[in-house]
């Protein structure tokens, strides 16, 4: 008798938004009628096969705990790090004091709220059917790519077949990711997300294709553009 597949949720928040030169980091920026991290965590929590959602935040934060979704059952925080892959590991390692090796685990950033929960099901539902080592969402490359020097000149057109955006979330076994990501950093190898760690260690993960308007709030022109999108998203 099968059984249904445990599935996690981690979100790296211990950002401080250098890039983006608020007074405030970007999370707790208004956004859609809450903050960017409220909006975030929404779209997770309306994932239903989600058991918990642990998000790791900066030992300097006195935001997160007046969010009213911090008192949501489903929802706990953990420290985080100076990088997003040691605040990922810390909060891989809260949620192996509740799991095992082979439970999943979806990884998602804090600046993208208007993920679709349809894509986090597509996603899920893909990495499982194809027993994948898991899979992340993603976009291909539509435009024309080019590579620069140092001063910005274009060097070479790259090939843009086969290429892609990485999107998130990114989902993997939580003893993979943890033993992937743990072993990037015994190496000082900083990676930028959960494929590359996996991909370090000589896994395949999946792409999984989302909508484009899954954007990240880096700098401050995406959050009216975020905006846009969830007031599409939302409208009747």
């Amino acid at each position: 008798m099968s059984t249904s597949p445990v599935i996690w949720c981690v979100v790296p928040a211990a950002g401080v938004g250098k890039r983006f030169g608020a007074s405030k980091p970007k999370q707790y920026l208004p956004f859609h009628g809450m903050t960017v991290f409220e909006s975030t965590l929404q779209r997770l929590l309306e994932v239903q096969e989600i058991q918990q959602v642990v998000v790791a935040i900066s030992t300097e934060d006195a935001f997160f705990k007046k969010l009213p979704v911090a008192r949501n059952c489903k929802v706990k925080s953990v420290i985080g790090g100076a990088e997003r892959c040691h605040s990922v590991l810390n909060g891989l390692r809260y949620l192996s004091n509740l799991g095992s090796d082979q439970d999943w685990v979806l990884v998602h950033d804090v600046a993208r709220p208007c993920v679709r929960a349809a894509d986090i099901q597509k996603l899920i539902e893909q990495v499982i059917q194809f027993d994948s080592v898991g899979g992340i969402l993603g976009n291909p490359v539509r435009d024309t790519m080019k590579r620069a020097n140092r001063v910005n000149e274009i060097v070479d057109t790259v090939d843009r077949n086969q290429l892609w955006h990485a999107l998130t979330p990114q989902m993997f076994r939580l003893g993979a990711l943890t033993s992937a990501l743990t072993s990037a950093l015994a190496d000082d190898v900083v990676v930028t997300d959960e494929a590359q760690a996996m991909e370090r260690v000589g896994y395949h993960p999946l792409l999984v294709e989302g909508h484009n308007d899954n954007i990240k709030i880096t700098h401050p022109q995406d959050l009216p553009l975020a905006e846009l999108f969830a007031q599409k998203q939302t409208a009747p």
